[in-house]
C-alpha cells in the first residue's frame, strides 16, 4: 500500500472514524485516525463549519504530509437560531456528555412548537499537494423528546429525519448512513475524487 492510499482522518470520534472508514476502505483507502498517529486536536477558532474542518484537515496535512480529511459537523435547530450549530460538541462539555447536550436543547426548546432542525456536515479534503477541497451535506428533520435509541452518537436519539419515523439513534448504521448529513458531504467527495 503506497502513501496515495493511506488517508488520516483529523478525529479523535470513534463514531465518525468508524463511519467513514466503512465507506473509504471499499475504495482501497487505509483510513488512519489522529488517534492512530498522536496527533492534537487543534482549537476550532473558526467561526463556520467549512472553517472548522478546513482548519483540521490542514494542521494533519502539515504534520503528516498525507492526504487528509476533516469533516466538522453538528446540529442547527431552527428556533434556537441555528444553535448549537460549530458549537455542538462543547455544548456537551468536558467530559463530553450527549445526554446533558440534548437536554439543553430541550431545555432551550421549551413550548416552541418549531421543532425543526438540520445536521450539517462539512468535508475537507487537504491534500499533499496543497490544494483543499470542501463538501457539505445536510439532512433536515425535527427533535424529538424523550431521546429514542441506541445506536450512533451525539444528539442522534433526538433528532428524526423528515420522512422516517425513527430517530438516528433506531436506526442499523447502515440506515443511517444511507440519510446522514456526513454520507451526502461524503458522497459528493467520492464522486469528486474517485469517479471523475
Amino acid at each position: 500500500m503506497t502513501d496515495r492510499n493511506i488517508w488520516v482522518l483529523a478525529s479523535h470520534n470513534a463514531g465518525k472514524i468508524n463511519e467513514l472508514k466503512a465507506i473509504l476502505e471499499p475504495r482501497g483507502i487505509d483510513l488512519k485516525s489522529a488517534a492512530d498517529l498522536d496527533l492534537p486536536e487543534p482549537e476550532e477558532t473558526e467561526s463556520s463549519f467549512a472553517g472548522n474542518a478546513t482548519l483540521k484537515a490542514v494542521a494533519a496535512r502539515k504534520a503528516t504530509s498525507l492526504t487528509c480529511l476533516a469533516d466538522d459537523s453538528g446540529l442547527a435547530v431552527d428556533a434556537l437560531g441555528g444553535a448549537p450549530g460549530i458549537f455542538s460538541a462543547r455544548w456537551a462539555g468536558e467530559p463530553r456528555d450527549f445526554v446533558r447536550a440534548m437536554q439543553r436543547v430541550h431545555d432551550e426548546l421549551g413550548d416552541n412548537p418549531d421543532r425543526t432542525a438540520r445536521f450539517v456536515s462539512v468535508i475537507a479534503l487537504a491534500k499533499p499537494d496543497g490544494t483543499v477541497a470542501v463538501y457539505r451535506g445536510e439532512v433536515a428533520g425535527e427533535i424529538v423528546w424523550p431521546p429514542r435509541g441506541d445506536g450512533g452518537f451525539g444528539y442522534d436519539p433526538v433528532f428524526r429525519p423528515h420522512g422516517a419515523d425513527r430517530t438516528f439513534a433506531q436506526m442499523s448504521p447502515e440506515e443511517k448512513r444511507a440519510l446522514s448529513h456526513r454520507a451526502r458531504a461524503l458522497d459528493l467527495m467520492i464522486h469528486s475524487e474517485f469517479e471523475v
